[in-house]
């Protein structure tokens, strides 16, 4: 998923921050809600795939500190921190590999043979490449760089994908 300068800015800032707690940064996002800006933050236990409420607090404050003296958002904002849920976006090439047998939303910045809309499987990555199986197409690549939002969609092969892994983590 491709970020903004300034979200890649914020990312480079609040990485080691949050690595230093225990996690990994999902996804760093700049939004808008009624004229406020929100910075959406999206981190997860490596293991686990998921975080509790009181860690989302704990990061939140350590966050928060960091923003204040880096200040590398000239307006208000609203600092969110939450895990990325069940039906998490996919931001990250590894995302796609540990979520590879799921069923994914991937929409594209350019049309490639007409369409930026994919559903299907993901199968993994090959040359810098996302491999999904679709029912219509068969086995498609789409290109890592030209991905503009992914997706896993929610349904019964992800809710037990997500308890396996976290019974196995446990």
């Amino acid at each position: 998923m491709r970020q903004t300068p300034q979200e890649q800015k914020i990312t480079a800032l609040i990485e080691p921050v949050v690595a230093e707690k225990g996690f990994e940064l999902v996804a760093v996002r700049m939004l808008s809600e009624d004229g406020m800006q929100i910075l959406q933050i999206m981190v997860e236990d490596p293991a686990t795939r998921t975080i509790g409420v009181d860690d989302c607090s704990a990061i939140s404050r350590a966050l928060n500190a960091l923003l204040e003296v880096e200040d590398p958002i000239s307006a208000a904002y609203r600092l969110e921190v939450s895990s990325p849920g069940i039906d998490r976006l996919l931001t990250r090439e590894k995302d796609f590999v540990d979520f590879c047998g799921l069923d994914t939303k991937i929409e594209m910045d350019m049309p490639i043979d007409g369409q930026k809309r994919f559903r299907g499987v993901t199968q993994g990555i090959e040359d810098g490449a996302v491999i999904v199986e679709t029912e219509d197409q068969g086995r498609i690549a789409l290109p890592l760089s030209g991905i503009a939002k992914a997706k896993l969609v929610m349904n019964d092969e992800l809710i037990e994908a997500m308890q396996k892994r976290i019974k196995k983590a446990v």
